[in-house]
């Protein structure tokens, strides 16, 4: 019973493996069926059904590695042979065909292992020697693939066998002994295409260029699509500089391998050979088409370009072939010729062009430099079409670097002893370039800066107008040199580079200071820092002042070149200046013994400029100095004035043109000229002094004012002038909160007459205009 019983669960447990098996078997027949019939991919499927049932089916993996190769799966192929050879160490087919598919793959030395292995398990195994012949072959090991080539023949003596040892013979450089080996497989097997190629191009090696010829003519016959016949045909015909049937025989192989990139290179090399530059190109632009990174076919195109004097696409495929070499092997080779080819196609004769940027030339070969400088720093661009070779300065080697299309250096100079500085730039065409400068010395005076919006007074004072946090800075540079840079407070100012004492502005941040740093810097080095103190005492005060922003203008004359200089106008304008200091006068410009031209400038440009500026509401302008009535006419006598040349004098008519200017801007305008009478042509006088004004009266402050108040003498200044006296007393013991002009008018005129002197004139300016309002002198208080 027991024994019943065990074989009963034996059985049982059999059946699984039994049905299993016998499916797996199932699948693997299923498989044969599809390889059979040449559908190897649903074989494959079948292979794998029966693997996955049975691991160690060696049938299974042989047959499916089989199918793998067909479809170009050799990787997978060989994996399969290797699984097979797990289960089945004992088969010399499974290693010669797992060497097969490593020789196939180039995996030379793995194929070698396994082919030893086959052969070891069958010595008289003549696929594994020829196998294993070709192996030696490609590892270079000709004395064993001779021996491997013999052992082959000793087994049989077929064509085969000859065709092999002929192969050996001829990479051993026997090339007698290759031709007999050839000869005899061809005698072997008469149809053996191959065997006729490589025998006509063992003869081309020989130059039995007829005989190859007729050997290549045998295999064609046999076979008319063989294009290794073709191209080995071809190789005998350019042999014997038969060009014309060589380009025949590699078209008929192109016609055969229209997307063969390796024959439109050939065609193309036999082109090029043949001096048809043209075809060439076009065969070269075909492989680059096929495949873009063909370095050969650039460098051979590029030389084709340039036979046919196509020099700017030479240039790019050479520049191309570099971008390549950095990746290519190939194209690395081909470098330096390349290289050199380039550097021939660009070479040209142009000197390079040597620009100095800093310090910049003065008259194109004069450099301006510090006289207290004894070295200086030289900064320049070299342009040239081609690289730089070298640099010196002075005939010291100086480092140079490219940036873009232009070479830059930067070198300190030793000036102390040398009168010239010297440049040589040479580029590596050997094109020469020297320019020579002058080395001037120039001023080491530092710059000069004004502050023109908001005006500064002389000692650098600056009134704030508002307590706005931020305040616009305009302002002027005076230099003899260009200005570098200019700073406010560590902010750049903007101003152009290019102008001679430059305008700068800026906007800066003034919340919580007293005061803002000006520093301006030449291109010689030489710097001024001015410090400009604010003052806010004045905001109030404006805000309460109904005639506005008021400035005065003094025009002190004193020391002349021709007439009498002067003490009286020195005294006057002091005496004006202690009268307005109780008097709400935002600014004071005090202008002493100017020239002709100085006094057109200033009123015409520098007054006008900085009223704009500012927006000054009412202006007052003081002459002291000389004066001169002719002609109905008065003038001012500037100190370079000359006797009896009314030329050289200043025409008041002059100063009205120059009011006019800023009359849209100016509500009041007051001109005092204690000198001479002003004269119809500037204004109209008045028959009587008119009634004082009230500085209650609106319209007397809003309205628009154009005043003059000159005195009437026709002779020359007096240093004790009754006129300046009376006016600066009349303000000075004014005890009211405000005066008018009429005021002061009216007084000075009583004084002066009472004095025996001629009455003084009061008016309006001609041409300026005047809505009947005034000037009033506000106090502060």
């Amino acid at each position: 019973m027991k024994r019943i019983i065990l074989t009963a669960v034996t059985i049982f447990l059999l059946i699984p493996v039994f049905l299993f098996s016998q499916n797996a078997r199932q699948f693997y027949k299923a498989g044969l069926n599809f390889k059979a019939s040449n559908n190897h991919k649903d074989a494959i499927e079948q292979f794998s059904k029966a693997i996955e049932l049975n691991p160690d089916y060696v049938d299974a993996y042989v047959e499916r590695a089989y199918s793998y190769e067909i479809n170009d799966q050799v990787n997978l192929a060989f994996e399969d042979y290797k699984r097979a050879l797990v289960f089945e160490t004992k088969s010399e087919e499974i290693y010669y065909n797992a060497a097969r598919v490593c020789y196939n793959t180039g995996k030379y030395k793995q194929a070698l292992d396994y082919v030893n292995k086959a052969i070891d398990l069958r010595k008289k195994y003549l696929e594994a020697y020829q196998l294993q012949t070709n192996i030696f072959l490609k590892l270079d090991k000709l004395e064993d693939a001779q021996l491997a080539s013999q052992k082959a023949l000793a087994l049989k003596d077929n064509d085969l066998n000859h065709f092999l040892a002929g192969q050996v013979a001829e990479q051993m450089n026997n090339l007698n002994l290759a031709e007999e080996e050839y000869v005899k497989a061809i005698i072997k097997n008469r149809k053996y295409v191959e065997a006729y190629v490589a025998l006509a191009d063992l003869r081309i090696k020989l130059n039995k260029l007829d005989q190859a010829i007729n050997d290549c003519n045998s295999a064609i016959r046999l076979d008319q699509n063989y294009t290794d016949a073709y191209l080995t045909r071809s190789k005998a015909y350019i042999k014997k500089l038969d060009y014309p049937h060589a380009i025949d025989d590699v078209s008929r192989t192109i016609l055969l391998k229209p997307n063969n990139k390796q024959l439109y290179f050939i065609r193309g090399n036999y082109y090029q050979e043949f001096t048809q530059h043209q075809n060439a190109i076009s065969d070269y632009t075909k492989v680059i088409m096929l495949d873009d990174k063909a370095s050969e076919a650039y460098y051979k195109r590029a030389f084709s370009y340039e036979q046919t004097g196509n020099f700017k696409a030479a240039k790019k495929d050479y520049q191309t072939l570099t971008k390549l070499s950095e990746y290519d092997v190939v194209a690395k080779k081909l470098m330096d010729s390349a290289d050199e080819r380039l550097f021939e196609l660009n070479r040209e004769e142009s000197s390079p062009e040597i620009a100095i940027t800093e310090p910049l030339p003065y008259d194109y070969d004069v450099l301006k430099v510090p006289r207290n400088k004894s070295e200086i720093t030289l900064k320049g661009k070299i342009f040239d079409e081609s690289d730089i070779k070298a640099l010196k300065i002075n005939n010291i080697a100086t480092p140079f670097l490219k940036n873009d299309d232009k070479f830059e250096f930067s070198a300190g100079v030793d000036v102390s002893k040398v009168d010239l500085i010297s440049i040589s730039a040479v580029d590596v065409y050997d094109n020469m370039k020297n320019v020579t400068y002058v080395i001037e010395r120039t001023e080491i005076d530092p710059p000069k800066i004004a502050i023109l919006a908001p005006y500064a007074s002389d000692n650098g004072e600056i009134y704030l107008e508002n307590n706005d946090p931020t305040v616009y800075v305009e302002g002027k540079i005076a230099d003899e040199s260009p200005i570098k840079s200019i700073f406010i407070n560590d902010v750049s100012a903007s101003f152009k580079l290019d102008e001679t004492n430059p305008l700068f502005t800026a906007t800066i941040n003034v919340s919580n200071k007293d005061k803002f740093s000006v520093r301006a810097t030449d291109i010689y080095g030489n710097e001024t820092e001015k410090d400009f103190m604010l003052n806010r005492e004045g905001i109030s005060l404006l805000e309460n002042n109904p005639m506005g922003k008021t400035w005065v203008v003094f025009i002190e004359n004193s020391i002349y070149e021709s007439f009498p200089s002067l003490d009286g106008p020195s005294k006057d304008v002091t005496l004006m200046r202690s009268a307005l200091a109780r008097y709400d006068i935002h600014k004071i410009i005090h202008k002493k013994d100017l020239t002709k031209k100085d006094m057109e400038r200033f009123f015409s440009i520098e007054l006008r400029d900085l009223i704009r500026t500012n927006r000054v509401e009412a202006l007052l302008v003081w002459y002291a100095g000389h004066g001169k009535f002719i002609n109905e006419t008065g003038y001012w006598i500037p100190v370079d004035a000359k006797r009896d040349d009314e030329f050289t004098y200043f025409n008041i008519s002059a100063l009205r043109a120059s009011l006019q200017s800023y009359s849209n801007i100016v509500t009041h305008v007051l001109v005092i000229t204690d000198a001479c009478e002003s004269g119809p042509t500037f204004y109209q006088a008045m028959r009587e002094i008119p009634k004082v004004r009230d500085c209650a009266d609106w319209e007397a402050t809003r309205l628009k004012s154009s005043q003059v108040f000159s005195s009437a003498g026709y002779e020359l200044a007096i240093d004790n002038s009754q006129f300046t006296r009376t006016f600066a007393n009349t303000l000075a013991n004014n005890p009211n909160t405000c005066i008018p002009i009429e005021s002061i008018v009216s007084k000075v005129t009583t004084a002066v007459t009472k004095n025996n002197q001629q009455k003084p004139k009061f008016g309006k300016i001609t041409g300026l205009e005047d809505e009947d309002g005034t000037f009033f002198f506000i106090s502060k208080n």
